[in-house]
């Protein structure tokens, strides 16, 4: 519950403090003390939009500061923890309203966004009445409250796994479907390429290895030509060797005549001639041995082309090719056995929407019985309220291609105002009394099965008195038993039934070490019961309070 509203220098306010209890508080005053301002401070620090209207005139900024306690369990922690924020002790929401229009907001003393402050706001405060900001404006509200009336919060969690397990099947099923689409446009160039690629038969590694080896052995070609070239040499027509065999033969013939002259000469030919004889030899040792073949050049050079070409065609790295080939391969294997698994994911996705539409078909049957049965709650509270010829109705529309995760139903909260009115949107039909009654029977209703831990109810007695007011004045107090009630009334019958009475008013406040009076400021205090008797004596009177009035108000205070 709300325990403490703090306000700085917003509007007519100075600096207000105000502690709230459990139970029934009203908030009492004459038009134009400030009970809007006040309203309309709460609502800023629950996460409303901020105003630099809000500013007191002179001041730079505004603060309000509501402080909340509330059990450990309550749903609002998840929301703190979620946030990255302190969870195990008071809930302080803080805003900081700039008068050049700036506005900073704090939960639990740390930084936070406006979006998670209106979060939490709204698990923490519901406002009735006529303010922008009243609960169940949003039809989705309508839902959840008649789920939860209806005691079919379990239900519509089972749904929402449902509707999760359903979306992930078609989600499935539609990526298949694109798959299967981007292969079928490709089809015939991924066969060809996979067909080409695979006889390419392109290996990790293999290009670097050609590279290599091609090296190596272009080395060895230039090493071949040149002993090719000394073979020719020797061997060829160009060989000195049968020349300078035949002048050694003609020398030896003529050496009888000239022994001593010829034979040096002969014995150097002969060692010439044998020295080429083993020049010649180890030239074609060496021929033999060299790692050349040029046939074996010409096959590795091919390889390399067609390597390269295949990489240039499908702009990927040589070294690429065998990731490409395996893909390509795995490609048309999905196509190949793209229609097994397309039936299979089909039939995944409809078992999972028909089970989801099982649950929300008995879901939604539930939710008729429930509507019927909040139907007549609300209507039995409506007499009582000055409604007695007024409807209330759950306007329930099925749509059953509508699939969410919350179900198939649209359900609207609407009124009729007058037998043999048109019935309508209760936030558009009603006037602003007649919606805050509609509203109040509601809440009465549902109050055990779900509801803030506060309420605020505004001026819900605008336009009525007597016994209507009366009557508003006692569902106040049965509500009051289960949550915090907070109202801001005109109407002493309300005000009769309070358990704290605060009353604002508007004074000059004292301008400090003058003794002067200054500008008009709002102020709040919980008055005692002497007090309060007058209060609602005026409530009664108007300006000039009577004895009668007085006795009315004693006999108020004492029917409580």
């Amino acid at each position: 519950m709300l325990v403490q509203l703090s306000i700085r220098d917003i509007v007519l306010i100075d600096r207000l403090e105000i502690k709230f209890g459990s139970g029934l508080s009203i908030l009492t005053g004459e038009t134009g003390a400030g009970k809007s301002v006040l309203l309309d401070s709460l609502v800023l620090a629950l996460g409303a939009r901020g105003d630099a209207s809000l500013v007191r005139h002179g001041a730079e900024q505004g603060q309000i500061e509501a402080v909340f306690d509330v059990p450990l369990h309550h749903p609002v922690r998840q929301i703190l923890r979620d946030n990255g924020l302190e969870d195990d002790g008071d809930i302080i929401l803080r805003r900081l309203q700039s008068a050049d229009g700036r506005s900073r907001v704090f939960i639990n003393d740390k930084i936070a966004g406006l979006a998670v402050m209106r979060a939490i706001g709204s698990q923490l405060v519901e406002i009735h009445g006529q303010h922008a900001d009243r609960a169940f404006a949003d039809i989705e509200t309508h839902r959840a409250l008649l789920d939860a009336f209806g005691s079919l919060l379990p239900q519509v969690a089972v749904l929402g796994r449902l509707h999760q397990s359903w979306k992930e099947a078609v989600r499935a099923l539609a990526g298949q479907r694109q798959k299967m689409a981007e292969a079928a446009r490709e089809a015939e160039y991924l066969r060809n390429s996979a067909e080409e690629l695979a006889k390419l038969a392109p290996q990790a590694g293999e290009e670097e290895s050609l590279s290599a080896r091609r090296s190596l052995m272009m080395k060895a070609e230039k090493i071949a030509g040149d002993i090719i070239e000394a073979g020719e040499l020797l061997s060829g027509s160009q060989s000195p060797v049968p020349v300078l065999s035949n002048l050694v033969r003609r020398l030896e013939r003529k050496s009888a005549e000239a022994q001593d002259l010829l034979a040096p000469v002969v014995q150097a030919l002969d060692k010439v001639l044998q020295a080429l004889a083993e020049a010649q030899d180890h030239i074609e040792t060496a021929g033999r041995s060299l790692d050349f073949d040029p046939q074996e050049m010409e096959r590795v050079e091919e390889r390399l082309f067609s390597l390269r070409a295949a990489a240039r065609k499908y702009a990927v790295a040589v070294e690429n090719l065998p990731a490409l080939q395996a893909k390509m391969a795995a490609d048309l294997r999905l196509l190949e056995a793209g229609e097994e698994s397309l039936q299979h994911l089909e039939n995944e996705a409809e078992k999972a929407r028909s089970a989801y539409d099982k649950a929300a078909e008995i879901l939604s049957q539930q939710r008729a019985m429930a509507a019927g049965q909040l139907e007549q709650a609300v209507q039995a509270e409506l007499p009582a309220l000055k409604l007695e010829g007024a409807a209330f109705l759950v306007n329930r529309q099925v749509d059953q291609e509508n699939r969410r995760a919350e179900g198939i139903d649209n359900v609207e909260f609407q009124v009729q105002t007058n037998p043999g009115t048109r019935a309508g949107p209760m936030m558009k039909t009603a006037s602003g009394g007649e919606l805050s009654r509609f509203l109040l029977a509601l809440k009465v209703v549902v109050a055990e099965k779900t509801s803030a831990p506060t309420l605020v109810f505004d001026e819900i007695d605008t336009g009525v008195g007597g016994a209507v007011a009366d009557a508003i004045g006692k569902r106040l107090q049965k509500l009051s038993s289960r949550v915090q009630v907070l109202a801001i009334t005109h109407a002493p019958q309300v005000a009769a039934r309070a358990d704290a009475h605060f009353l604002i008013n508007k004074a000059e406040q004292p301008v400090p070490n003058s003794g002067k009076k200054g500008r008009l400021a709002t102020q709040i205090r919980l008055m005692a019961v002497p007090e309060r008797q007058e209060e609602i004596a005026r409530m009664l009177a108007g300006e000039h309070i009577t004895d009668e009035a007085r006795a009315a108000a004693e006999k108020l205070l004492a029917a409580k």
